[in-house]
């Protein structure tokens, strides 16, 4: 049986407290805790466990924010806090897939839309959902959302 996300994540943890890189600690209880909040706030609806696609998205949505974070800080003249915010992006990336590079996003968005036989605009909604379902979570999303209009546009 593969280790599941949840799994090493527990298992870096422990790693990281033995090794006491409080950085890495820090970051990987606050993927944990991340992980336990969409559980509970789910338990209201069909109260299931998490799927791993849940938790590369929880993961995802982590990397946007610190991004956002990053660059604010960057901005308001803070480095040594942008500089903390890519160290935890780095930690975090470490258990999502690799991520498609800017090529692979152009050639997957030119093959999905060829095969979609979209023509224009109007089948941008289309040619996405057949993205979101083959590369999820090791595709960016907004690029591929760029590349796609400029394509049907």
């Amino acid at each position: 049986m593969s280790e599941t996300l949840r799994q090493r994540v527990h298992e870096e943890l422990k790693e990281a407290m033995k090794a006491r890189d409080k950085t890495r600690m820090a970051t990987l209880r606050l993927i944990t805790a991340a992980f336990k909040d969409r559980e509970i706030a789910g338990r209201g609806g069909d109260g299931g466990e998490l799927s791993e696609a849940d938790l590369q998205a929880i993961l995802a949505k982590m990397i946007k924010q610190r991004r956002e974070s990053a660059k604010a800080y960057e901005d308001g003249g803070r480095p040594e806090l942008a500089a903390q915010e890519r160290e935890e992006i780095a930690i975090i990336e470490e258990f999502l897939p690799r991520q498609m590079d800017e090529e692979e996003i152009a050639a997957a968005v030119a093959a999905v839309i060829e095969e979609t036989q979209a023509a224009g605009l109007k089948d941008m909604g289309r040619v996405m959902a057949a993205l979101k379902e083959k590369f999820a979570g090791r595709m960016d999303m907004a690029k591929a959302s760029r590349l796609v209009k400029e394509r049907l546009g």
